[in-house]
């Protein structure tokens, strides 16, 4: 008897242990994250290696199909602005005459079939150039281009003179340096006109309408894991709940989370900045920042991006929440 009452203790003490120092949300968060980090990390490589910013998780309006266009990221430099696809597949990958990519021996060990990116990249900058002429601009001609980006390592390609220029394979991705001026190879001489000071202020204007475009909401976790999908609503107890009915998306756009205590036992803290969605004018002079206190228990539901599976992510395992305007 004594010895199993010091099992059952024993145990006890573990799971105490573990969850104080801990993550016991790491096996549900892996679901879907991988994707969104891939976008993450080579928007941080693609800054790092030619400046400039990279916007990540679009989603452009349509209205030639009264839908969103998903667009990963859209680097703009002081010379460009390039829409980047990220097409996260593994195992050996052809072309078929239609274009279509064929991946096999990937990690789910099956054959799969993918529409021809280059169409779909092509749609994407027709749909952005639009958008940003509809906000007041218009991009000189060669301005806006697109790039195909491999990042998995466990890509492979049959014959890689079959892939057009624009698409970046893993062994291109793990060689790339900032050799050139800008990610398409090239400076268009328009980009050099006597309109020096209009083509200056462009990246500046792309900023501004880039940063205030619809995007898929997101969370930054504390295992630097990355999730793109649609925040639905906060559960736990009813106090709690009151206290955070301000955090909506027509009234912030992003928190930040603060652990109380050290170990995580008192309620996460959270800082919630309130910024105005006013598309008129730049800045947010009227941010502000309050604080709520709730209990760590409380729980994010976030439906992920390209899937109907519903997410319940503790607060303590997040460091900060973006919500798209």
């Amino acid at each position: 008897m004594t010895m199993i009452l010091s099992i059952i203790f024993g145990i006890v003490i573990y799971k105490v242990v573990k969850g104080i120092f801990f993550d016991d949300d790491d096996d549900h968060l892996e679901f879907g994250s991988s994707g969104s980090n891939a976008l993450f990390a080579v928007a941080h490589r693609l800054q790092t290696l030619y400046g400039g910013k990279a916007y990540v998780g679009l989603r452009i309006p349509d209205p030639d199909t009264a839908s969103r266009q998903n667009i990963d990221l859209v680097l703009v430099t002081k010379g460009e602005a390039v829409v980047v696809s990220v097409m996260n597949a593994s195992g050996i990958v052809s072309i078929d005459r239609d274009g279509t990519w064929v991946c096999t021996g990937g990690s789910k060990h099956k054959t799969e079939r993918h529409q021809d990116p280059m169409v779909e990249a092509k749609k994407q900058v027709a749909v952005l150039e639009s958008y940003l002429e509809q906000r007041g601009v218009a991009l000189p001609e060669g301005y806006l281009s697109f790039k195909i980006v491999c990042p998995n390592p466990n890509f492979r390609t049959v014959n890689p003179d079959n892939f057009p220029p624009e698409v970046v394979t893993y062994e291109q991705w793990a060689e790339l340096k900032p050799e050139k001026k800008s990610i398409s190879g090239w400076i268009k001489g328009a980009l050099r006109s006597d309109k020096k000071e209009m083509q200056e202020s462009i990246p500046q204007n792309l900023g501004f309408i880039l940063s205030t475009a619809p995007m898929w909401d997101r969370l930054e976790l504390k295992n630097k894991k990355h999730l793109l999908g649609e925040f639905l609503e906060f559960k736990g107890k009813q106090d709690d709940i009151v206290s955070l009915r301000n955090i909506k998306r027509s009234k912030i756009s992003s928190m930040i989370i603060q652990s109380t205590s050290m170990f995580g036992l008192a309620p996460s803290k959270l800082q919630v900045q309130y910024v105005p969605r006013d598309y008129r004018s730049e800045g947010t002079s009227g941010s502000e920042w309050n604080e709520v206190t709730v209990r760590s228990s409380t729980e994010v539901l976030f439906q992920l991006k390209d899937t109907a599976k519903v997410q319940k992510i503790k607060l303590s395992s997040i460091m900060s929440m973006l919500l798209s305007p």
